[in-house]
């Protein structure tokens, strides 16, 4: 089948019409139930159905279809894919309203309060990243490694996390880990931006660091090679396998 949408990425609201019998006999009627889902199309078009909810809202399990799939067995619902678009603007400016309240109470060092309007926006998009970061810096500043290897956890797994818009807060977040201890953490963090950013070499220092304040040299000194490896004159790099030297010498 030809696909009615050869050139643009498949973003809407799709309905599904389903009929079905009542009673039986001289009291059986027909009747038709309306289906809503959001349908997205993913970087390997694949289409990811997700059922919606009579307030726009998600719920259920979500599936993947072909788009060929969706042809066959679901209608385009032009006002309902307006509803749900200023539904979502919405809901993502409430998430913006709590994330910048909570970033100026734990600027002011009132991590409860920042916690709490963290919570509020990560109840509306788990997924935020500003509010991960924020809710998970909290804990860190208040010794909770148990609250904060659950965030890191959820963090490790969005991939918008370490994209350059959200630099300051992914570096403030490593950071904090390897001065909180959590040196596990803070080499596992960087490993997985290593995944997305393979030519970073400030990640390698910071692993480096993180290596050795865990007390591995070794580990720290292959980190500070591949460091030099991608940029010769990074000076932190530098002054570090100078230390080292000094310390195998002393």
């Amino acid at each position: 089948m030809t696909s009615a949408y050869p050139e643009q990425r498949v973003n809407g609201v799709f309905y599904q019409k389903v009929q079905s019998s009542i009673g039986t006999g001289t009291t059986a009627r027909k009747t038709e139930q309306y289906f809503y889902y959001y349908v997205q199309e993913r970087d390997d078009e694949v289409l990811e159905l997700q059922p919606l909810g009579p307030d726009n809202t998600f719920f259920g399990q979500s599936q993947t279809i072909s788009r060929d799939e969706l042809l066959e067995s679901y209608l385009p619902e032009p006002q309902k894919s307006l509803e749900f678009a200023r539904h979502q603007a919405e809901k993502q400016h409430e998430v913006q309203k709590a994330v910048a309240r909570g970033d100026k109470f734990y600027k002011r060092g009132q991590t409860y309060s920042a916690e709490f309007e963290y919570g509020k926006a990560l109840s509306l998009d788990e997924d935020n990243v500003r509010a991960n970061f924020g809710i998970g810096l909290c804990y860190i500043s208040r010794g909770e490694k148990d609250k904060a290897r659950l965030v890191f956890d959820r963090l490790v797994e969005i991939d918008a996390a370490f994209e350059d818009e959200h630099k300051h807060l992914f570096n403030e977040f490593g950071i904090s880990l390897r001065k909180a201890g959590m040196h596990p953490e803070a080499l596992a963090y960087y490993a997985r931006a290593l995944v997305l950013c393979p030519d970073d070499e400030n990640l390698h220092h910071n692993m480096a660091r993180a290596a050795y304040e865990m007390g591995e040299p070794d580990l720290a000194q292959e980190h500070l090679s591949s460091c030099l490896k991608l940029n010769p004159a990074h000076p932190e790099a530098l002054q570090f396998v100078d230390y080292l030297k000094r310390k195998q010498q002393a």
